[in-house]
């Protein structure tokens, strides 16, 4: 298909300076972002998150000349990235600088990577408009899972996690089939909306008008793919886990504070590190003292807890507190940069050792265990636990599932800027994997999460709290078939994203 030559018929020419068709394109992108950030944790209007991606389709495709047609997508993009995960990881002490330059370098990629995009659209009549924008987007999601830095932060299917009766075929085709069912519909109803203006205006010549019928088409087919999705959901959303654990999540809200001269000596070794830690182990000891009352049958207690291996110190203390409860004890410890959980049994016996898997990578964190994923048959179950950064990441709860955890507790360290977010997260690591989950934090946001991502209690504030939550949480030992096959959809999406960057510039040489 080539260029028209001549005004479209029976539309109206709407003769904009170059100027003010950058200046509008850029606007209509800039209102995708901020569209597609309001969709996100915590606000959670997910319907934005289809929304937002008509304007700047419309700029990219018909408003912004078509040099320039790429800064449509590279602003939205960009702008996303600056408005919700920026701003997250500002806030993370220890932060590389270079963060700041995260939505440039989106940015720069994005224009860089779509430059031809619309000349490939525009010369076969946009037939593959919609596939070619869902498995870019969604198979870029693959390749952030699998960068340390990102993980999935930023995920667009994150922006359901407020809507449990939508995504339950998140446990067949995983965090990636919601992001990918969200891209058909945001991508359908764009070319939709391409259609319905090449129908009334035109800004130029350079690009080949929509055809209504085939817009129709897909906006036919992805609606009803839709309906299916959300008729499933429903249908598996009606299933009944097993029995209930009541369990409890000890968050001390207990923030340690450091001058800048404490921070430049080695404060592991300093005096007040250890003073500090040990007003904390006697807050989480009270606390827990304290939710005997409501009877748990598990206690978590948040990522780092102790400075120690209470397997060789503060042994006989932590029996007897397990003892005393009746309760399991999950106990997360850091000593020296071991980032490392054990389980200690009401009987006083540990039940083993797990070691952080994603370790943040600027904090050198490491583990003599880690990479191996310990499950734990006891009288609730068969447990398990992952810590902080690991839920962040789809494989790490899946090969705890895979093996066979009904419960899997999650301590954590977050810090201001994303503790109104980070537990979403594991709204679907529950889901994906069909496993309860119980987030404990040190000071902002725990959670516990049955099998279906239905969020039995929550907390979170942007100052430390001190919290105990206390819930049953139903179980099932029944796991999901997305965690047999994994990513598979990310895997078909990043497969989709490489086809086309073959295939664009083949069918531009080959027509030109």
């Amino acid at each position: 298909m080539t260029t028209h030559s001549e005004p479209f018929s029976g539309v109206q020419i709407l003769d904009w300076r170059e100027s003010s068709r950058i200046v509008l394109g850029i606007l209509l992108s800039i209102l995708s972002a901020l569209l597609l950030s309001a969709s996100m944790p915590p606000r959670g209007w997910w319907p934005l998150a289809i929304l937002g991606f008509p304007p700047f389709i419309l700029a990219q495709y018909r408003i912004l000349p078509a040099r320039w047609s790429s800064l449509g997508s590279a602003t939205a993009i960009g702008g996303l990235v600056g408005l919700y995960i920026l701003p997250a990881f500002l806030t993370l002490p220890g932060a590389p600088w270079h963060m700041e330059l995260l939505p440039l370098l989106f940015g720069l990629f994005v224009f860089t990577a779509d430059r031809k995009t619309r000349h490939f659209h525009d010369r076969t009549g946009y037939r593959w408009f919609v596939l070619n924008g869902a498995f870019g987007w969604v198979g870029i999601e693959m390749i952030r899972s699998l960068i340390p830095v990102l993980g999935t932060w930023g995920f667009i299917a994150y922006a359901y996690y407020k809507a449990p009766s939508i995504f339950q075929p998140v446990s067949i085709f995983g965090v990636f089939g919601m992001s990918l069912i969200t891209l058909l519909a945001g991508y359908s109803l764009g070319l939709f909306g391409l259609s319905w203006f090449d129908g009334r205006w035109t800004v130029d010549q350079d690009y080949s008008p929509v055809e209504a019928r085939l817009a129709r088409r897909w906006i036919l087919g992805v609606g009803a793919g839709c309906l299916a999705w959300a008729a499933g959901s429903l249908i598996l959303f009606q299933s009944e886990p097993g029995d209930a654990v009541r369990v409890t999540a000890v968050q001390p809200g207990f923030r340690m504070l450091w001058t800048e001269e404490e921070k430049s000596t080695n404060w592991l070794e300093a005096d007040r590190y250890h003073d500090l830690y040990d007003d904390l182990f006697d807050i989480l000891v009270k606390q827990t003292e304290k939710a005997v009352v409501q009877d748990p049958d598990m206690v978590v207690w948040p990522e780092g807890a102790l400075n120690f291996d209470p397997q060789k110190e503060h042994t006989t203390e932590l029996k007897d507190l397990a003892a005393s409860t009746d309760a399991y004890l999950v106990l997360p410890y850091g000593v020296g940069y071991r980032n490392e959980v054990t389980v200690l049994s009401p009987q006083g016996e540990f039940l083993g050792v797990y070691g952080k898997d994603h370790p943040v990578v600027f904090v050198h964190e490491q583990s003599k265990t880690r990479g191996t994923y310990p499950v734990y048959e006891t009288s609730l179950g068969t447990i398990g636990s992952i810590i902080c950064y690991d839920l962040d990441f789809t494989d790490t709860a899946r090969r705890i599932a895979n093996k066979g955890a009904d419960l899997i507790a999650v301590p954590s360290g977050d810090w201001p800027g994303i503790a109104d977010k980070h537990f979403a997260h594991v709204v679907f690591r529950a889901v994906e994997n069909r496993t309860a989950m119980v987030k404990v934090d040190r000071n902002y946001d725990s959670a516990i999460i049955d099998p279906y991502g239905r969020i039995v209690a929550l907390t979170y504030s942007l100052e430390p709290e001190q919290k105990t939550l206390t819930a049953l949480v139903p179980v099932t030992s029944t796991h999901s078939l997305q965690g047999v096959l994994g990513d598979w959809v990310g895997w078909l999406s990043l497969g989709g994203l490489v086809f086309f960057a073959i295939y664009t510039p083949i069918v531009i040489k080959k027509i030109s």
